[in-house]
């Protein structure tokens, strides 16, 4: 908050007139109640940045890149046409970039839109479920559709899209969450924030 100036441009009895912007950045820096309020929000934003780069980008990616990486190669790989053909395999960054090529429109659907939408989803009612839901729905699909553009890039693999299989088991989920009232943002919220 900005400090209020005074009327009178006139100098009171020895006191020191300070300017609006040196006011303003004395209060930045000097600590009051509503600032320690202000930085344990921003603290608890802190953590929720770091649980989620840690966790839902580093760690889930690392385990999805390692299912992928082992799904293609042990089961998706072309046989070799003729015993002069060298032999190929998916490596695990490529698979690992395949997450990180599918996260980002996660992300930007579950994180950034989801924060926008907020104050609609977390209310008590059928649309807010069935918005919750649908985003999920879709950020979720989104990652797969673009996991399997990824595996089926390669040209010695083949039914790659066996990827695609879980979005089917998504929408057949989403009328269930729906009837149900079922609102994932509110159980995120309860998982990264141990609230209701």
């Amino acid at each position: 908050m900005l400090p209020v100036s005074t009327n009178s441009g006139a100098k009171r009895h020895g006191q020191r007139r300070y300017s609006t912007l040196w006011l303003y950045f004395r209060r930045l820096f000097k600590p009051t109640q509503m600032d320690f309020q202000f930085s344990h929000s921003w603290g608890r934003s802190l953590i929720f940045v770091f649980k989620s780069v840690c966790f839902d980008y580093l760690a889930v990616g690392c385990i999805v890149a390692t299912l992928g990486w082992f799904a293609s190669n042990r089961f998706l790989r072309k046989k070799a046409q003729h015993q002069h053909a060298v032999e190929q395999n998916v490596e695990w960054m490529y698979a690992f970039d395949i997450h990180c090529n599918a996260y980002f429109p996660l992300f930007l659907l579950l994180d950034v839109l989801q924060l926008a939408l907020s104050p609609l989803l977390l209310t008590s009612s059928i649309l807010a479920s069935a918005l919750s839901a649908a985003l999920y729905a879709l950020g979720l699909s989104y990652y797969f559709y673009i996991t399997f553009l990824g595996y089926s890039a390669l040209p010695f693999l083949e039914r790659t899209e066996v990827f695609l299989y879980p979005i089917g088991g998504i929408l057949l989920a989403l009328p269930f969450a729906v009837l149900t009232g079922f609102n994932p943002t509110k159980l995120m919220l309860k998982i990264y924030f141990n609230r209701q």
